[in-house]
């Protein structure tokens, strides 16, 4: 089995770490397969309620390995059928009723912004870094940056990233939006597994319902949304753990909307 990445799953959290860290954890042919069977094992996986998307070395992911893609001998042809494979990957992810995290502890470059982006919540290191470099060395967005980029801190600023070389930094990426939270890097890991264990510990299913509901949402019509919408918090409402918290809920909202006695 390749080691390219790691998996994990323990107690419905799965844990998935990039790991070339030689590479800066860029993507290779054979690497870019294992991220598309991962995200299809996992997301297939009903006891998996929450992943972890982390990863190994100084850099979170530098992309695509462009040098290793040069050196192999393959086309543009090839190129294209592998950014199809992970296309699928990331679409698996970000399309699921799994919520992810993502850890980033490190720079992220060019193609690593779009796997970056496949995670619905990102915790960053204040020494993370953010970078395009596409058209520095010739090369077109893919691996759904020109897609996720703009649909998490839009149009303007992700020209900004993409038609100049500019980088910016944690404290800029967590003001645009880029990021959820920015933290110390020794901190990055727990918090992330904090921000999972939350999703985990509550109503699971809810969570992972609501982040499907707005990924999904952005390719759909008005209505569409709102038929998945109605479908879905029917289907919720039916559930043991949705009974139980709803009665929780009213029981306490009449306890504090009764009037109080008077001496």
């Amino acid at each position: 089995m390749s080691d390219s990445i790691l998996l994990s799953i323990e107690g419905g959290l799965a844990r998935v770490t990039f790991n070339r860290p030689a590479s800066l954890n860029a993507m290779d042919f054979e690497m870019g397969t294992r991220w598309r069977d991962i995200a299809h094992e996992v997301t297939s996986d009903a006891s998996v309620g929450a992943v972890i998307l982390d990863a190994a070395g100084p850099a979170f992911c530098a992309g695509g390995d462009v040098v290793a893609m040069a050196t192999s001998g393959a086309g543009g042809s090839a190129v294209t059928d592998t950014a199809h494979v992970i296309h699928d990957g990331i679409r698996t992810w970000a399309l699921s009723d799994t919520p992810i995290v993502a850890a980033v502890q490190g720079a992220v470059a060019g193609g690593g912004l779009g796997l970056m982006l496949a995670a619905d919540y990102i915790v960053a290191s204040d020494q993370a870094r953010f970078v395009s470099r596409y058209a520095n060395i010739g090369l077109t967005p893919d691996l759904g940056v020109s897609t996720l980029l703009p649909a998490a801190i839009g149009q303007r600023r992700a020209l900004q990233l993409l038609l100049q070389d500019r980088t910016i930094d944690a404290a800029t990426a967590l003001d645009w939006g880029l990021v959820a939270e920015v933290v110390a890097p020794a901190e990055v890991a727990a918090r992330a597994e904090e921000v999972a264990r939350f999703w985990l510990d509550n109503a699971t299913a809810a969570f992972g319902q609501a982040k499907r509901l707005v990924r999904v949402g952005a390719d759909r019509t008005f209505a569409e949304n709102l038929d998945d919408e109605a479908a879905t918090i029917g289907a919720r409402f039916d559930t043991d753990e949705s009974k139980v918290r709803v009665a929780a809920f009213a029981a306490a909202s009449r306890k504090t909307a009764a009037p109080k006695e008077t001496a």
